[in-house]
């Protein structure tokens, strides 16, 4: 077998997916089969600089090459081969954000990230232009934010893109971007699969006065759907991304894509009436619709699958940073104890606990608001951990309350899709480092959306190795062969996958947690006043 794959390796019939996630950058190469011979990562951090969240440019290039060299590494030291070539290549990164560049091709202000809640007049002033929903996130509305702040750079830009509309552009030289990611970034018309052309209409019209030296469609990336070729890897971009100079140019790409479109491709749920959920520092849950919606909901984004269907997504900006911190708290304190413990298993008898809790956590409450809460309101990230008298302090209890809280907000937007929209849901399928724990995670995503949730034996591959699957289907699809058709009977046909059911018990504790999460946010709100009233940070 290995022998098999040397010699793939050698033909350049591989795949290369490189995403820049939240908290990782990871390079995934496969073979045709779409086996992972080979991956690589870097561990990254945002940092809140100047009131915005952000990633330096210094790290965005440092993690990419990175990620690319361990990936290299491990193709030499298991096949004994010097990686010189792929046959197709694929960036994907976290949605929506801000990058904005001068005709120098210079970034005019920081890299504003998804993460940043700094943009609610001009969201709540764009979707009641379009009435369409435009979340805080998506890049339109960071950029007329800018507008709107009177910003000096706006009238500078010549181009405005996602992070992977970035990365693919730095390496091609093409301003290409996958039509899920476009979805991110402006509204798109199902027809056409390009932005909508009336909202960008209206967009230049609302700013005409400005007089600014370019229309909406001279800043933004040229929409491309799966399967499409948006460009090739250059001489510099092969430079840039192995600076050992022995990668060869001219590798095709496929459209960059978002960390959205990577999660429905490697969860295999593009096809309507499947949903998945994707769980990190974020967590959002996307269902693929049948019929459009009835109103316009601030809690839900309407996006595609990376070959254009309509998508319902409900995006939270918080769930794992809290549990983390904890885990992290205990940690420390059984290294304190002189107990040097294995984070995996850490982790595993944490989760674990919260099985052995009250149904509904004991009477506990906590909002693990690392950043701000679209969905709930809230502007200024504090997490806050709340107890009463009366209710029983266990370390069960107390776990399974952080986890109810990581989808608490998702589920306020859910309930949206699921109750007012009778939107049908087939399965769910999950994935991210929650899951990682066996059972645990499955239990609380079914208890709270009250489906049955499957996490695929792919899940903990993520989205690089669904962006792979994106470059091999652009590479290797037959003429005509739709995606969900790709995935289902060439990527997904011998995969297995493990399916938990909701426990009735974990779904009445779950209702009854919300009533305890709902109720308390003006204690929320109110603790987030109080501290910004008196300066704290």
């Amino acid at each position: 077998m290995d022998q098999n794959i040397k010699q793939a390796i050698l033909k350049g019939e591989t795949s290369l997916g490189i995403e820049f996630g939240s908290t990782r950058i990871k390079a995934v190469l496969i073979d045709q089969g779409f086996e992972t011979v080979a991956s690589g990562s870097y561990e990254w951090e945002n940092l809140l600089e100047g009131g915005y969240w952000t990633y330096p440019l210094t790290d965005i290039i440092k993690g990419l090459q990175a990620a690319y060299r361990e990936m290299k590494q491990e193709v030499a030291q298991k096949y004994g081969v010097t990686l010189t070539t792929v046959g197709s290549i694929g960036f994907s990164a976290m949605m929506h954000g801000y990058m904005a560049f001068d005709s120098a091709g210079e970034l005019l202000v920081p890299f504003r990230t998804w993460r940043n809640a700094t943009t609610g007049a001009a969201a709540k002033e764009l979707t009641e232009l379009f009435q369409f929903n435009i979340p805080e996130r998506w890049t339109i509305a960071h950029l007329y934010q800018a507008i709107l702040n009177g910003e000096e750079h706006v009238p500078q830009a010549t181009f405005v893109t996602t992070l992977g509309g970035y990365i693919h552009w730095l390496l091609t030289g093409s301003k290409a971007i996958g039509i899920g990611d476009a979805s991110g970034v402006f509204p798109i018309d199902e027809a056409s699969q390009d932005y909508h052309p009336a909202m960008v209409s209206q967009f230049d019209e609302l700013i005409a006065a400005k007089n600014y030296p370019w229309k909406l469609s001279d800043l933004l990336p040229k929409v491309y759907a799966a399967g499409e070729q948006a460009g090739v890897l250059t001489e510099a971009g092969a430079r840039l991304l192995d600076e050992s100079g022995d990668l060869l140019a001219g590798i095709p790409l496929c459209p960059p894509e978002g960390d959205a479109g990577t999660g429905m491709v490697a969860t295999n749920s593009v096809r309507k009436r499947t949903g998945n959920i994707s769980v990190g520092t974020s967590v959002f849950a996307m269902i693929v619709l049948e019929k459009d919606l009835t109103a316009v909901y601030p809690e839900i984004d309407m996006v595609t699958t990376p070959d254009g269907s309509p998508v319902g997504m409900v995006h939270a900006n918080n769930c794992s940073s809290d549990i983390n911190a904890w885990v992290g708290l205990f940690r420390e304190f059984s290294e304190a104890m002189g107990f040097k413990a294995d984070p995996a298993k850490l982790f595993s008898v944490l989760f674990n606990k919260a099985l052995e809790a009250d149904a509904d956590g004991g009477g506990l409450l906590s909002y693990g608001y690392f950043s701000g809460e679209n969905i709930t309101g809230m502007e200024k990230g504090r997490p806050l951990f709340v107890r009463s008298p009366e209710s029983r302090f266990t370390l069960g209890n107390f776990m399974r309350t952080h986890l109810f809280s990581a989808f608490g907000a998702l589920k306020i937007g859910m309930d949206i899709l699921t109750l007012k929209e009778q939107v049908s849901i087939d399965s769910i399928l999950a994935h991210g480092g929650l899951f990682k724990t066996p059972v645990v995670g499955q239990r609380i995503v079914a208890a709270a959306m009250n489906v049955p949730v499957s996490v695929m034996s792919t899940a903990g591959e993520g989205g690089a190795w669904g962006m792979a699957i994106l470059a091999s289907y652009m590479k290797n699809r037959a003429q005509q062969e739709r995606l969900d058709d790709f995935l289902d009977q060439k990527v997904f046909k011998d995969i297995e996958g493990e399916t938990i059911h909701p426990v009735a018990a974990d779904v009445k504790g779950f209702e009854l947690f919300m009533e305890r999460y709902t109720a308390g946010l003006a204690i929320e709100q109110a603790a987030v006043d109080h501290l910004v009233e008196n300066g704290g940070h």
